[in-house]
């Protein structure tokens, strides 16, 4: 039985450190296995990817895909939420639900840049009529299946550019 007092590493388990730079004579001493002068021998080198003036590979390879520099953020809305905020009464369907009336309500924390209608199942208040910026097709269908009406708010298209004026 081993004894705590008798517990040792595997042997080569762990190695001990050599101390450089101490004289050219210690075999590591002078450059300290930094190799010459220069950028590369000091602390805080920033030149992985250079390729001594070549054109980089990351900058020679083909560039895929585009992301929009100001793309929209909606609120994403399922219609089955809708309809427990309906049968909870907090949300009030006599007037038009549009984003300023899902904020009062609750459902939704504040308008951004409008509202989706998500889903498709789990929906059946009568009479409800909807403004809101997109819906899917099922979420469209279900709405309407049930007697409600949903008005899409037109998309303002600002990438297209003005004509010049004459």
């Amino acid at each position: 039985m081993t004894r705590l007092n008798e517990l040792r590493d595997n042997p080569g388990s762990s190695k001990t450190r050599v101390r450089v730079g101490r004289g050219i004579g210690s075999g590591v001493g002078k450059t300290g296995g930094r190799g010459g002068k220069g950028q590369t021998a000091r602390a805080g080198v920033a030149i992985n990817g250079f390729e001594g003036g070549q054109m980089p590979l990351h900058m020679r390879m083909p560039k895929r895909g585009f992301n929009a520099w100001n793309p929209k953020d909606f609120n994403e809305v399922r219609i089955d939420r809708l309809q427990a905020y309906i049968d909870s009464g907090k949300l009030d369907t006599s007037g038009v639900v549009d984003a300023a009336a899902m904020v009062a309500a609750g459902l939704i924390r504040r308008p951004k840049d409008g509202v989706r209608l998500i889903g498709s199942e789990g929906f059946s208040a009568k009479n409800v009529s909807f403004n809101v910026d997109y819906a899917t097709k099922g979420a469209a269908a279900a709405i309407e299946a049930a007697g409600g009406k949903l008005d899409l708010i037109p998309v303002k298209e600002t990438w297209k550019k003005t004509p010049y004026a004459k």
